[in-house]
């Protein structure tokens, strides 16, 4: 009864505490949680093909890409005021130029070809880049959810670099099946010495709701010989297929043409391997292709394989001579060599596209991590075969390497923890 008449007497008292926890306990929330930086990032992400985020550092002249979007004076005015980070993208149209993205101070007024996007001023290239920005940002789009979710708090935070596969397919051009696993991605990016290094991951598909995979160490490799401009190891060459029959047309051909059907290519894609690109000084090729595979005991079906892969090269109008027991070498009608395999030991096979390679390495194990590539740009752009689209940073480097390793089903989705590093010289 006491009680009873305690509230009786206190109902106003009660409500007015009742009140105040209320609206006081999300207050205290927002002050202890600060309020992100740079949203707008999560509006450009899904527009974006390559977002990259750059910090600023005390004494750094005013960027290039600054000075082109607001002019000289403006572009030193502004770039007085920074004091973390910018970021730049290119849109689904990657000719069209990179916009530049920065913070906006309280009051700044809008630079030509910009736009404001929540706490930030995107400066357009052009003004159709313009335009077609602001009209796709009139579309309702889902928030960055998974690996996007990640990349945009981190592209916030610190250097770093998001592409989809858009960005993958112009940096890459023809070889872009290669790197299906990698259609979407985010590294986080720092320099040490005269070395860029990198951590992070990528998916196969994007939209993934999937966690991030455990990080990868980092392995440092013995830089590649001059006799070498790439080299690409793993412990299963589905890694390679999988890009190469994601063609349709491509699996007909390699069925009715060679013998490679689906019971062969899966005998095939559980097979450690290496992949060389070695360099040629003469004759009509610029370099040759080197498979090693590791085979299982039994030899008799790759030999069967082989005899199958012949019938087809006959077909083609290829001959075939056995200048040693264990080498097989196709030529065209004028005496080329075009390609061949060798028997290296009883369970290595190496086959080649290109001339007879005279140098092999046969004493390393195929594969130790689950997939490493190392390769020589500057190297690979003098012979003229690095692909165009790659960034300045990556076409001038002496030595890049890579490595991966996937989360996920052969059916479902696939993650990799990517760890790398580039030599600038």
């Amino acid at each position: 009864m006491r009680l009873i008449r305690l509230l009786q007497r206190w109902p106003l008292r009660i409500t007015a505490l009742s009140t105040t926890l209320l609206l006081a306990l999300p207050a205290g929330l927002l002050l202890l949680v600060p309020r992100r930086s740079a949203t707008g990032l999560d509006r450009l992400l899904p527009d974006a093909a390559l977002l990259q985020s750059f910090a600023v550092q005390p004494g750094q002249s005013v960027p290039p890409l600054w000075r082109q979007r607001l002019g000289a004076a403006e572009a030193d005015r502004l770039w007085a005021s920074q004091r973390r980070l910018w970021w730049q993208f290119w849109g689904p149209h990657g000719d069209a130029g990179a916009y530049l993205v920065l913070a906006a101070p309280p009051g700044l007024p809008l630079p030509p070809l910009s736009l404001r996007v929540d706490d930030l001023i995107v400066v357009a290239p052009s003004p159709l880049a313009r335009q077609l920005l602001q009209e796709q940002l009139k579309l309702r789009r889902r928030l960055p959810r998974g690996l996007e979710q990640r990349c945009s708090q981190t592209l916030r935070q610190q250097e770093a670099v998001h592409w989809n596969g858009i960005a993958l397919a112009q940096m890459l051009g023809p070889l872009a099946p290669l790197a299906q696993s990698l259609q979407q991605g985010c590294l986080e990016l720092r320099s040490e010495g005269a070395a860029l290094l990198w951590q992070g991951e990528a998916d196969a598909t994007a939209g993934a709701l999937a966690s991030a995979p455990p990080p990868l160490p980092f392995t440092a490799a013995a830089p590649l010989s001059s006799r070498t401009l790439l080299e690409l190891r793993g412990q299963r060459l589905e890694l390679l297929l999988r890009g190469l029959t994601s063609s349709a047309l491509l699996r007909e051909a390699l069925a009715q043409r060679y013998g490679l059907g689906e019971v062969q290519l899966r005998q095939l894609q559980d097979l450690p391997f290496t992949l060389e690109l070695q360099p040629i000084a003469n004759g009509p090729f610029r370099a040759g292709l080197l498979l090693q595979l590791e085979l299982p005991p039994q030899r008799r079906p790759w030999e069967l394989m082989l005899r199958e892969l012949s019938r087809g090269l006959q077909a083609q109008g290829l001959s075939s001579t056995q200048p040693l027991p264990a080498l097989t070498s196709w030529s065209r009608e004028d005496g080329t060599v075009v390609g061949g395999w060798r028997w290296l030991s009883a369970r290595r096979l190496l086959l080649f596209l290109g001339p007879v390679p005279t140098a092999v390495a046969t004493e390393q194990p195929l594969a130790v991590m689950e997939w490493q590539l190392l390769l020589r740009p500057t190297a690979l752009a003098a012979s003229q075969l690095l692909p165009d689209g790659l960034p300045l940073v990556v076409q001038r480097a002496s030595q890049l390497q890579l490595q991966g390793r996937s989360r996920g089903d052969r059916s479902g989705e696939r993650q990799s923890a990517l760890v790398g590093r580039l030599q600038l010289r």
